[in-house]
């Protein structure tokens, strides 16, 4: 599905408040990013308006960085609660970020998953450039378990250059593939003409772990919700 690039944030955003509205218990995995930062902006809003209805939701997050405190701006549960969490209006019934403070990362990513199991109604992800979804970098299968993550150099870059990072981390924790393809429904959020390019291989090219988002195409409810400026050039508008 394509939408306007202006509109784009809002569009999303009104369809996770009707699918709330229809289903007020939702278990919903989100993600962090520059790709989803507008969505929650517009998300705040039809909450406090009455209209998106996260007082029985349950959130999951889709990843963390391993090694960054808990006061480093780049943080995906600090983003997350930033952005959405904190400015919800009521909150949501439960939010389950990852626990790499208090456990080790491998404790971390096997509680993680265990709160995953429980199921996902729906799982909202963005689109690397290189191909990746959560921290399941090049190298991830579609039986990806949730796990520590050795990130790729573009993660890392980005966690700094983009996202405010005081050091480049080396690791994270992901829901992997596996898990995700296990929820009810995805959504693939694309936008911008910078991911143009991934998103035609991601549509077009036969499977393969060098670009992982491949893998989500077997899921049978999954929905590309992109922009035109990103969809165009390849090829879905």
């Amino acid at each position: 599905m394509v939408f306007g690039a202006a509109d784009w944030p809002e569009q999303i955003a009104l369809r996770l408040a009707k699918r709330l509205r229809r289903q007020p218990r939702l278990r919903l995995c989100l993600p962090t990013g520059d790709t989803p930062s507008p969505v929650y902006e517009r998300l705040v809003g039809l909450s406090r308006d009455g209209l998106a209805p996260f007082g029985q939701a349950t959130i999951v997050l889709l990843d963390e960085y391993v090694g960054l405190p808990p006061t480093d701006p780049a943080r995906c549960d600090a983003r997350l609660a930033r952005e959405l969490i904190d400015r919800l209006d009521p909150p949501p019934a439960a939010y389950h970020p990852i626990a790499v403070d208090e456990l080790s990362p491998a404790a971390a990513a096997h509680a993680h998953d265990a709160v995953a199991a429980e199921g996902l109604d729906l799982a909202v992800l963005g689109l690397g450039l290189n191909g990746h979804v959560g921290f399941n970098e090049p190298g991830s299968g579609a039986d990806s378990p949730t796990r520590v993550v050795d990130l790729a150099p573009e993660s890392r870059a980005a966690a700094t250059a983009r996202y405010g990072a005081r050091a480049a981390p080396r690791r994270g924790v992901t829901l992997g593939l596996a898990r995700l393809l296990a929820a009810d429904e995805l959504w693939l959020l694309v936008s911008g003409a910078g991911k143009s390019a991934v998103l035609k291989r991601v549509l077009e090219e036969v499977e393969s772990a060098d670009c992982p988002a491949r893998f989500l195409r077997r899921h049978p409810k999954l929905h590309v919700l992109a922009d035109e400026d990103a969809a165009m050039p390849a090829g879905l508008a």
